[in-house]
């Protein structure tokens, strides 16, 4: 073997190596490429995504054709090395150049360019996706009988390689894909995409405004009463009533009304006339049901009520609208007086707050799928009628009743959550 031989035998055993890396790294980087991110791509028709994309619609191709030649490189590059191994050092060397040549396949065919291609697949895969396009078509015969004799086996044990397909996100994964967004996209959005997930974990009953703070007119007070009330008012849908809110006798919107008014006296038989009828639904409904409930509907506000027809609380589309895009300002402010800090970290609560208004103001984590205020917290750890001076502990949270009205807690103070150290008996 001349000079000129051992040095040819040299280069092409070098190019082989630098194939076999070039096989390696192919395979990682289209394998770990982000396959939403990249049919976004495609979708803008970007070039080199939907020359990706049409490789992976058919894996078992284009990894036979990656195969194949990476196994072909190794095996190529074994026996140049062992002709060359035999040429230079004679027989004994061939176990020291196949040792040595297993470190560098390891080393820099597989080792180094996967990392490398999992580190950055979109660059990679933008990089090898037009040579292995050619290749595949060039050895499309080699590459066609080798995938048909393995889909035939791969079909004998149940598999369908030409029906795989990418699977849709589940909700859950997709809330871990809105997480993984932070920083990349504004917390505002992050947080409306999480609401909108959200919808069908939260029912009416954790959102409505409850029974006792409904605000409505009752048509048993004189008529004077009635349009100081109606004046007063900054709800645009208001409850007609008799004597109670069970006693409902339609909803009035505020507008109509002031149009009305503008052109006739008014007086009980024309606000009677322009009443709506009530909206009810049932307590437990799921808001992304109601919400599609409303759409179809035409509706705006709704009465919940539960399995007795007794009237819980009053939902409107903007207590909905409120759960995926934050509170307004009117409500945060509202929230914020009925919570107030203490300069020990404490906070003074209205027993009539909601727990999610709560955790929402404190940013703490007090269970939501139980008592939907405060004092239900208390009432129901307590198990009996609460008392002023009393102090417990919810969710590892201090809380002292410091005012009790008819029988409810008016106002009470919650600490932080208590910070509980293990300690180990020596």
């Amino acid at each position: 073997m001349s000079n000129v031989t051992v040095i040819l035998y040299g280069a092409v055993l070098l190019l082989l190596i630098i194939l076999s890396a070039f096989f390696s790294c192919a395979e990682t980087g289209l394998m770990a490429i982000n396959r939403y991110r990249l049919r976004h791509k495609a979708r803008l028709k970007k070039r080199s995504a939907m020359t990706i994309l049409r490789l992976l619609k058919r894996p078992d191709r284009l990894l036979g054709m990656i195969l194949i030649g990476n196994t072909v490189a190794n095996i190529f590059a074994s026996a140049l090395a062992t002709l060359l191994a035999i040429h230079l050092f004679g027989d004994h060397s061939v176990v020291l150049v196949t040792v040595i040549l297993t470190f560098v396949v390891l080393v820099f065919c597989e080792v180094a360019p996967k990392t490398v291609a999992a580190l950055y697949p979109e660059r990679i895969a933008g990089v090898v996706a037009w040579p292995i396009t050619y290749l595949l078509k060039i050895f499309y015969p080699v590459v066609w009988f080798l995938n048909t004799v393995a889909n035939g086996l791969l079909r004998l044990l149940g598999f369908h390689v030409t029906n795989a397909m990418i699977e849709p996100l589940s909700r859950e994964e997709l809330r871990s894909v809105v997480y993984e967004a932070t920083g990349k996209v504004p917390h505002q959005y992050q947080s409306m995409l999480l609401g909108i997930l959200d919808l069908n974990k939260v029912a009416v009953d954790d959102v409505m405004v409850p029974r006792h703070e409904i605000v409505g007119i009752d048509l048993d007070q004189p008529w004077e009463q009635v349009l100081r009330d109606m004046t007063a008012s900054q709800h645009e849908w208001l409850p007609i009533y008799r004597e109670n809110i069970n006693q409902i006798v339609g909803v009035l919107h505020i507008r109509e009304l002031m149009r009305v008014v503008l052109s006739a006296p008014l007086d009980e038989k024309l606000l009677l006339k322009m009443v709506h009828e009530p909206y009810f639904i049932p307590e437990g409904t799921f808001l992304n049901m109601q919400l599609t409930n409303f759409q179809k509907q035409q509706k705006r506000m709704a009465l919940v009520v539960d399995e007795y027809g007794e009237i819980l609380g009053l939902l409107t589309l903007k207590d909905i609208l409120e759960e995926i895009v934050g509170e307004f300002t009117g409500r945060v402010s509202e929230a914020n007086k009925l919570v107030n800090p203490q300069s020990d970290g404490s906070y003074l609560v209205d027993g009539a707050v909601t727990v999610r208004e709560l955790n929402r103001v404190t940013h703490w984590h007090f269970p939501t799928d139980g008592p939907r205020t405060v004092n239900g917290l208390v009432v129901e750890q307590l198990e009996s009628i609460p008392h002023r001076g009393t102090g417990i502990l919810i969710a590892e949270h201090p809380v002292e009743i410091l005012e009790v009205q008819e029988n409810r807690v008016k106002t009470a103070r919650v600490f932080p959550r208590l910070v509980r150290r293990d300690t180990e008996l020596t």
